[in-house]
Order: C-alpha cells, then sequence, then structure tokens
C-alpha cells in the first residue's frame, strides 16, 4: 500500500480539488466524504549495414507490450481480493490454451499464466482473464460536469464520479499518475473488515477506511442518487481499464435514469467500444496530439484508435467532447493543430466542441514551463479559421473569455463560465435566446 503521497484526481487539464490518504485517521463529514475520495532489406546497405541489418531483424520480434511478467497477485493477497469481490472474469478476451489476450484495448496484452497487463488491472489466472478493478475505487467525487470538461452536455448539472487505478498509457505529463500509474494493490487494501460505500454508511466512513472499502455497480447508483447527482462519471485515471465495472454500473444505472459521462483517452477496441455506447450518454475524448510518433513517445500509444473512436461516437449519436493539452516542444506547433482541426471539421462537423488546455509541469516533464498565454490563444485562432465554431481554452483564467459560449449566428456571448460556476445562461431548449440559432449540445428541456 502506497500511503506516501495523497491521491490529486483531476479532469484533463483541471487543477486539483481534493485528496485522498489512507492513512489519515478520525471521523470525516459527509460532505469529506463525498469529496475523497499511460525498414527493409532495400535500406540494407546504406550508411551503417550492420546497424541497420540489425534493426531490421529487430522488426520482426514481438513488441514490447509492457506486460508485467509473473507479476499476479498469489496466496493470500488473490483469496482476499476474491473474498471482497474485486475480482470479475473480462468480458472482452481470447482463450489461447492456457494463455489469454486481453481485447478491451489497443495494446492487446497476451498474457502468459500468473502475467499482469499493461494496465495493471487484468491478470491471467488458471487460463483466464480477470480484471482486478471491480468495485474497489480509489476515489470519488460529486463534480459539476464542466469539470469533465463538458460544457454542451447538461450544463451545471453534478455529477458522481469515480475511478480505480490503472492506464493503457504511460503519458510522461500525466497529472494522476498517483493512481493512473498504480497497481489496484497500491491503491485498495484487502484486510481488515468488510466496509461497503452506501448511503447508510456514509456518515460513519472515516478517511482510513476508503482503502479497503467496496463500492460495487448498485452502490455507485445509490450514491449517486443519495447525492442528487443527474449522472455519473468514470473519470480521473482511464475508465477503459475498468471497463466491467464501469459497463456493470453504467447499464444499472441507465435502468435508473442516470446519465453515464466516459472521460476518456479514448484508446478502445472498436467492438468493445460498440458495446460501452448502448449505456453511455456523452463523453470527453482526450486528443494528445495529431502525430503517430508524438503519441509513441509522449503516450505510449497510437493515433488512429483515438481517431476510430471519434468517429465511432459521432457516428452513434453520442455527444462528446475533445480536449487537447498543448504541452511546450511537444504540441504546441500550429501546423499540427491546424491538421487536427481540419480532420475535426471534416469527420465530426463545425459544431464539434474542442477545449485547449494550459500544461502544468508534472510526473516526468517538470523541467518545461507551462504553456504561454500567447500559445494558447494562436491555438484557439487557429481552430477558428479552421472552421471550429465552439473553441475554448481551459486551465488560463486569466483569459477571461475562455470557456465562453459564443453563438455562431449573432456572436454574442450566450454561457460565461467563471472556471466551473455559470454566470449567465442565454440557451433555451438548445437555441440562443438572442437570435434562435440552434446550439449544438444536450440542453436541459
Amino acid at each position: 500500500m502506497d500511503s506516501k503521497k495523497d491521491v490529486h484526481p483531476k479532469e484533463p487539464g483541471m487543477k486539483n480539488t481534493s485528496s485522498y490518504n489512507p492513512k489519515r485517521s478520525g471521523m470525516i463529514s459527509r460532505r469529506q466524504a463525498i469529496g475523497t475520495g499511460t525498414m527493409g532489406l532495400a535500406s540494407f546497405a546504406i550508411s551503417d549495414p550492420v546497424k541497420t541489418f540489425m534493426n531490421w531483424l529487430a522488426s520482426f520480434a514481438a513488441p514490447d507490450t509492457g506486460v508485467f511478467k509473473k507479476d499476479a497477485p498469489v496466496g493470500e493477497l488473490w483469496e482476499l481480493w476474491k473474498k471482497r469481490g474485486w475480482v470479475k472474469e473480462a468480458y472482452h478476451y481470447l482463450k489461447l490454451g492456457r494463455n489469454v489476450q486481453c481485447k478491451v484495448c489497443p495494446n492487446e496484452c497476451l498474457l502468459e499464466p500468473d502475467d499482469r497487463s499493461h494496465c495493471r488491472n487484468k491478470v491471467n489466472k488458471d487460463g483466464a482473464l480477470y480484471t482486478m478493478a471491480y468495485g474497489d475505487p480509489c476515489t470519488f467525487h460529486v463534480d459539476p460536469v464542466e469539470k469533465k470538461p463538458l460544457l454542451h452536455f447538461y450544463p451545471g448539472m453534478q455529477t458522481f464520479s469515480i475511478a480505480t487505478s490503472g492506464c493503457g498509457f504511460r503519458c510522461l505529463n500525466c497529472q494522476n499518475w498517483e493512481i493512473s500509474q498504480k497497481k489496484p494493490e497500491e491503491t485498495k487494501d484487502p484486510r481488515g473488515t468488510s466496509i461497503r460505500c452506501t448511503p447508510q454508511q456514509l456518515p460513519f466512513l472515516r478517511q482510513e477506511d476508503i482503502a479497503r472499502m467496496s463500492m460495487f455497480p448498485e452502490d455507485v447508483v445509490s450514491m449517486a442518487q443519495y447525492t442528487n447527482c443527474p449522472a455519473i462519471a468514470y473519470t480521473y485515471s482511464e475508465p477503459t481499464c475498468y471497463f466491467e465495472y464501469m459497463y456493470d454500473t453504467a447499464k444499472l444505472a441507465r435502468s435508473r435514469r442516470l446519465k453515464n459521462i466516459w472521460v476518456s483517452c479514448g484508446y478502445i477496441q472498436q467492438e468493445t467500444l460498440l458495446d460501452l455506447c448502448q449505456y453511455i450518454d456523452a463523453a470527453h475524448i482526450d486528443l494528445k496530439s495529431f502525430s503517430e510518433d508524438i503519441y509513441a513517445k509522449l503516450n505510449t500509444g497510437k493515433l488512429q484508435p483515438i481517431l476510430d473512436t471519434i468517429r465511432t461516437l459521432r457516428q452513434k449519436g453520442i455527444w462528446f467532447e475533445v480536449i487537447n493539452l498543448v504541452i511546450p516542444t511537444y504540441t504546441d506547433n500550429m501546423s499540427m493543430i491546424r491538421q487536427m482541426c481540419d480532420w475535426l471539421v471534416k469527420y465530426t462537423g463545425p459544431d464539434q466542441p474542442l477545449h485547449f488546455s494550459r500544461f502544468q509541469p508534472l510526473h516526468k516533464l517538470t523541467q518545461l514551463p507551462p504553456t504561454p498565454t500567447e500559445t494558447l490563444l494562436r491555438a484557439r485562432e487557429t481552430a477558428r479559421n479552421a472552421g471550429l465554431q465552439f473553441v475554448y481554452i481551459g486551465n488560463a483564467p486569466e483569459i477571461a473569455d475562455g470557456e465562453t459560449t459564443f453563438c455562431p449566428g449573432c456572436k454574442k456571448a450566450i454561457i460565461e463560465r467563471d472556471i466551473f460556476a455559470i454566470r449567465s445562461m442565454n440557451v433555451s431548449s438548445g437555441k440562443c435566446k438572442f437570435c434562435g440559432t440552434k446550439i449544438a449540445g444536450v440542453w436541459q428541456a
């Protein structure tokens, strides 16, 4: 159990708002409890033939997927995890004899017995794939939907937000690395008396109880209703890596007329995404760059699967908004930003909201400066010139209209915000109150 630091879950591009530390003791209030909680042969003779030949041979080797060999829990720890109910057989995988291959995300981890997946959450036990991230969130909060950030989806709505450990990426700039780059066993402790987080139990919940607390799908739904949240957000780390937990919760939430919000990097297999699309109502997709090379270096991932996810969400009619973190020397190239915006206009339409967010030095990029205001303003101008109608700038409060919604018809400010609070609202039944122009989004009736 890692208890050296607090966990500070944040939405992509957003500032910390709360923390969690299983070592703290003492009773906590209801409000505090709710807030608790990444060449071919033709070139052989060029330049350095030996090096080129070795590179060519290496191209035939299996890629390094980051699988943790023989790292699955064994003995008492595994038995305690099962006893808690924090283990569930995975929904999307292939059985290959005693080996298994996960089919949730494009990493497609191939696991031998007792191996652990790249995201750290799944293990091969006796020829079956299991998730260890089920009913065991490491943090939970009540957040405004604007924090996700979603600015065109029921503005002002509160969301009950949950997360477990794990992520399929290794982003150098990760702002939630304290949970995304941890194993479930490093954020949860199955020893001691079992505790369920329910509305009845919440007033008696101590800070030190969070690490051994369970919150199963029915508990998440009950907590959302108890806290008057019309929506549940799966967020902070990477929800795709706790797919089974998210899927079961979202399915139950839909039956109780709650909304489901998927806050994700979008790195998911298409078949798995189509399964999830049955139950999600909105998504935030983190389009980290528009370069395969940068995705490989900065995030250890690929661009194309995220583009496929965006197109699928559009085809399925699920509301989503895209965010792009502008990182100096990595993603602040205006030519690349223009290419990204041109693609969004072509495949999602000019009414697709795009959020540019300021980078803050974190995790493994502490040597870089914060994104200059001028760079963010240039990015917004580039996006508008490409034809995007709703372009926002986040994490830069000095830009007064950074998160203001302007009507594409009369150009007036129709929603003005102060960080996560709405200062003025001039959209009614999805239309501009001034000129009647239809505003893309999902609005209150």
